[in-house]
């Protein structure tokens, strides 16, 4: 692959060679991470979901107020710094910063994990689909129309209710059934790699098929995977909030994002701080995920390179 210049250091180039100097190019993917850097939006997104991401981490270990601990002088209280208590508390006394904190962490596990399952299975199930063709192709495709066909929401909630709400179960579940697009995405991108030169040079070679996909077709085809993982990441939360607000995701005395937005609904006219404070965190981060994948998509679009 040939090393990449921009027009802005061509001129600068061309004299370097002229004086006999060595060009220096870049790689697609270096020149891609060029233009993310000069997305702000992106890179403020960035370091916002960081800085949420490390408070999740750290904050229901080294604050004061245990995330379970019912404090029975402070019942619904509103936010009292000197009290400790940055965003008030629950209906049952409960620090609602430190529980605010600990749902972020479920959230954002639920999310990373079942989007990892669904890139497993859509990544492995397209790569396969789009290089064999033909009918292992069709046959493959029309499985993956007939579950798109399925209520997607009542197959998840019919899991739970059949196998029990547990949280690895959630994991399972939703990344389970969200993998349909992201095969779609990579066999579209297997049809249009299969035929390149690279490829029937290592099939004329004599390599087999498995090391082809895994080799060749896989790893030209992470560009639309990487901005789709960006955007599945936030769905999936969406996801775990709407079971939570229905009240079939993550159990007491676990929370989660979802939860804490279901029990602050409820108490929004009396304790409006008990739904304020999680949605906006929960907007927050969904933004956050929006803007980098917006600006990955724009970072690694070929119109642009």
């Amino acid at each position: 692959m040939f090393a990449k210049t921009t027009p802005d250091s061509a001129a600068e180039a061309v004299d370097l060679a002229l004086a006999g100097g060595n060009v220096k190019g870049r790689s697609l993917w270096e020149d891609a991470f060029r233009r993310l850097r000069a997305n702000k939006a992106a890179v403020f997104s960035a370091g916002l979901l960081c800085f949420i991401t490390l408070a999740a981490i750290l904050v229901p270990m080294v604050h004061p107020h245990p995330f379970d601990e019912i404090y029975w002088d402070y019942i619904q209280a509103p936010p009292d710094i000197q009290a400790g208590f940055l965003f008030g508390t629950d209906t049952n006394g409960r620090d609602l910063f430190v529980r605010a904190m600990y749902g972020v962490r479920v959230s954002l596990m639920v999310g990373i994990v079942a989007t990892s399952v669904s890139l497993l299975i859509g990544v492995t199930y397209g790569a396969i689909s789009g290089y064999m063709g033909g009918r292992t192709d069709s046959i493959m495709m029309r499985i993956v129309d007939i579950m798109y066909s399925m209520p997607f929401m009542f197959f998840v909630i019919m899991l739970m209710v059949v196998f029990g709400r547990h949280i690895y179960l959630i994991f399972a579940a939703i990344g389970a059934v969200e993998w349909l697009t992201m095969a779609r995405i990579v066999r579209g991108q297997a049809l249009s790699i299969k035929n390149r030169e690279f490829v029937e040079a290592a099939r004329a070679s004599g390599v087999s098929n498995f090391n082809i996909i895994r080799r060749h077709i896989v790893p030209n085809a992470l560009g639309p995977v990487i901005v789709y993982v960006t955007l599945t990441i936030p769905q999936v939360i969406l996801i775990e909030s709407f079971l939570s607000f229905l009240g079939l995701g993550v159990q007491e005395p676990m929370t989660s994002l979802g939860v804490l937005i279901s029990e602050g609904a409820q108490q929004m006219e009396s304790a409006p701080w008990t739904l304020l404070f999680p949605a906006t965190i929960l907007a927050a981060i969904l933004f956050c995920f929006n803007f980098i994948g917006d600006g990955l998509r724009d970072a690694l679009d070929p119109r642009d390179r």
